[in-house]
């Protein structure tokens, strides 16, 4: 079977290659992972001057809200829908190889995990989200959720050895324990607020005792140990995007905190437990 006989693998070469000026997979993947690193540069940046402007720092300057759950469940489903869209239409060669499907897996996993069973878990109305950032939301899943997935089911396939070599099992021990203390802090601040109740608490318990973000530190430790399993470029330009805007996150958060309760702990760290 030819390798342009599925439709998306058709509808990748006649229009995801001229829109990225890619004549082959290897063109377009170097290009992608250079949007995705400029994109960090810009939002770090930008978030050094302003947080980013949803949940408690929601602002109506960056366009009209929209209800919270809805946004965060469509934006985020896209990282599970395009993978699964790539293995169904295109050729998905790479998908034979075991490593590839641990980690595709592993990311859907994850996405799925976010955009499902985060937001409807939340007993509270989620706080809404402005229109812009909403788009920039879906556009950010969208673009990645294909670039992760077409690196794994179309464009490298790893050999048998590399499921078991240092690399790919460390990662992956970090890509889980990062996802077990991301849903462990998750819940912790679901459960901060009795039901009904408003208004921002101090968050206790697990991670929380030493860091302020420490949701955003699982996270972190999840997309760094997938770029180590996958040793790959979109994995590694992913891994640093989530280190430094959830980085940033956090450090806005740290700021909140210390500014509204001056009984917040002086001796917790932002991100890094002891560290920073």
């Amino acid at each position: 079977m030819s390798t342009e006989s599925l439709p998306g693998d058709r509808f990748i070469s006649n229009y995801l290659y001229p829109l990225f000026g890619a004549n082959n997979d290897t063109e377009m993947i170097s290009q992608m992972v250079w949007i995705s690193f400029l994109y960090t540069l810009s939002t770090v940046i930008t978030m050094i001057v302003l947080p980013a402007p949803y949940g408690r720092y929601n602002s109506s300057k960056f366009g009209f809200p929209i209800p919270g759950k809805f946004a965060w469940i469509t934006q985020e489903c896209l990282s599970v829908i395009i993978p699964v869209i790539l293995l169904l239409t295109t050729s998905a060669t790479c998908w034979h190889s075991t490593a590839n499907k641990i980690l595709c897996i592993g990311f859907i996993i994850h996405y799925f995990q976010r955009s499902f069973i985060f937001p409807l878990s939340i007993r509270n109305t989620m706080k809404s989200s402005p229109f812009l950032v909403y788009i920039l939301a879906l556009i950010f899943c969208l673009f990645n959720g294909f670039m992760q997935g077409h690196y794994l089911l179309n464009y490298h396939q790893y050999d048998d050895k590399w499921t078991s070599s240092p690399q790919f099992i460390i990662g992956l021990i970090l890509f889980y324990v990062g996802m077990a203390i991301n849903i462990h802090s998750d819940q912790l601040l679901i459960h901060l607020r009795k039901p009904g109740e408003t208004g921002y608490k101090i968050p206790t318990g697990g991670m929380f005792n030493y860091i302020t973000g420490a949701n955003f530190f699982g996270e972190i430790v999840e997309w760094t140990g997938f770029a180590i399993a996958s040793c790959s470029p979109p994995a590694t330009v992913f891994a640093l995007f989530s280190a430094a805007y959830l980085g940033m996150r956090a450090w806005h958060h740290h700021k909140y905190y210390l500014s509204k309760f001056e009984n917040y702990p002086r001796a917790r760290k932002i991100i890094l437990p002891f560290l920073f």
